[in-house]
């Protein structure tokens, strides 16, 4: 039986996408300062959640709330465990500086939609839903189900997606769509650090702050400085100098009598691939480095300075590693808080086999200075990898030469962490494809629009052919 995926994607275009504009506008950034009993990681991520599943409640699908953390959308009856998944999440990173459009109202310019949540995770859920309703809608015969199991809180801790397995049964097989194409058969291990330095209570750092979320590379950096002895006469114009020596950046100094607020803007950018940011925190704090700075001041500013700037592979603090196959580890510092009361930062690494966080753990203490300690802040996800002759890669790079030129591009690794590493045999699958600008967890995130159709043909493609 020979299926038009496309020409069936294009009959229910204007309806895909008015389910994801309506999806795409609700700020479902996790929100744990307002949650409830009913919304525990506050009510966007559940109003999400409920809106996704009212989707396919009209389309007559069977589906599930589990408590507003997670929900299942099923198409077919057989046991939950022969079942292949469908993982994605319906929350987003928050909206962050730069927009040039309101990032909760979709817009559609030059042929692409933009909004947070259009690339990462949205846009692809919404192919992958619609991939399984054509399915559905041309009443094919199956012999496996297929579970799309919608998480709350994958930018974050995972809450939704662990509760979801505590509560119900999770499939062994099955892919993510929250990545790219062709397949991402490897993903490296994900740990975040959280280092602690001795805070200050009387230099000339008064205040200094950056970062939203672990997985992002902060693209706004601030700091304020008093000079109440006089010691920085020169401070706008030194500080005038270093934007003007880093042409990749831009700032502004503000002054009110003897304080000065000192704002930095880079580029944001997935913690995964911190080279493709441009981290306004190091920058500013490289400056402040060059200030005269008391003792404690001193340590934490350096240390950004001296093993952080500019280094993405963790060269300065020995850890780097690469690996053959999932490539080289990478550090991305996200968040950083300097004021009277606490001096810490956080730094994500994304790293490949041949690590643990024990001895990432042993290694970091060993370069840090005297009176600063590092600890493992949240959960820590080791390496995760599917052979590349494994029948579910196999099935889904088919799928994806059948709708594309692209028959050279191999399964790959990467340093994102998606759901699909909770499988036995899960991997990644779209909907990014070769060559396209990764703007996950950037200003002005977008899809286009007709690459958000084709990933659709593609995973109905790759769909039916796991299940038929």
């Amino acid at each position: 039986m020979s299926i038009d995926w496309e020409k069936e994607v294009a009959h229910r275009s204007d309806e895909l996408l008015n389910d994801l504009s309506e999806l795409l506008s609700i700020d479902s950034s996790r929100d744990v300062e307002n949650k409830t009993k009913d919304f525990p990681l506050g009510p966007g991520p559940a109003k999400a959640l409920q809106t996704f599943l009212h989707f396919a409640d009209r389309d007559n699908f069977t589906t599930k709330n589990v408590d507003n953390l997670a929900g299942r959308i099923e198409l077919g009856t057989v046991d939950a465990e022969d079942a292949i998944a469908i993982l994605s999440h319906v929350d987003v990173v928050p909206e962050g500086p730069g927009w040039e459009t309101n990032a909760f109202e979709p817009t559609v310019k030059d042929g692409k939609l933009y909004a947070r949540g259009t690339s990462d995770d949205k846009g692809p859920g919404i192919a992958a839903y619609y991939a399984m309703k054509i399915i559905k809608e041309l009443k094919l015969p199956i012999s496996k189900p297929v579970h799309m199991i919608l998480g709350t809180d994958e930018e974050s801790e995972w809450v939704g997606m662990n509760h979801y397995m505590e509560k119900e049964t999770m499939p062994k097989v099955g892919f993510s769509p929250d990545a790219e194409f062709p397949v991402i058969n490897g993903e490296k291990g994900i740990v975040s650090f959280k280092v602690n330095f001795p805070h200050s209570s009387d230099g000339l750092v008064t205040d200094f702050n950056s970062g939203l979320r672990p997985n992002m590379v902060p693209q706004h950096a601030e700091a304020t400085v008093t000079d109440v002895d006089g010691v920085v006469p020169n401070l706008a114009a030194d500080f005038q100098d270093f934007l003007d020596e880093n042409p990749d950046i831009s700032g502004e100094i503000n002054t009110t009598a003897n304080k000065f607020t000192l704002k930095i803007i880079g580029k944001g950018s997935h913690a995964m691939e911190p080279f493709h940011g441009i981290n306004a925190a190091t920058y500013l704090a490289k400056f402040l480095n060059t200030l005269p700075l008391k003792e404690n001041e001193k340590v934490y500013f350096n240390f950004i300075d001296q093993y952080l700037f500019l280094d993405h592979y963790g060269k300065s603090l020995q850890i780097d590693r690469h690996d053959d196959v999932m490539g080289d580890l990478t550090v991305s510092p996200d968040i950083f808080n300097f004021d009277e009361s606490q001096a810490d930062l956080l730094l994500n690494i994304r790293y490949p086999k041949g690590d643990t966080g024990e001895t990432l753990t042993k290694k970091i203490n060993q370069q840090l200075p005297v009176s600063v300690s590092a600890e493992i802040e949240g959960h820590n996800q080791l390496p995760h990898f599917v052979d590349a002759n494994d029948p579910l890669v196999q099935s889904l790079m088919a799928a994806y030469q059948a709708h594309t030129d692209d028959k050279t591009s191999e399964p790959f690794t990467v340093g994102g962490g998606t759901y699909g590493r909770i499988l036995k045999n899960g991997v990644a699958f779209g909907a990014m494809f070769p060559g396209d600008a990764n703007v996950m967890h950037q200003a002005n995130e977008y899809i286009e629009l007709k690459k958000l159709l084709k990933a659709t043909a593609i995973y109905a493609d790759a769909i039916y052919r796991l299940i038929k």
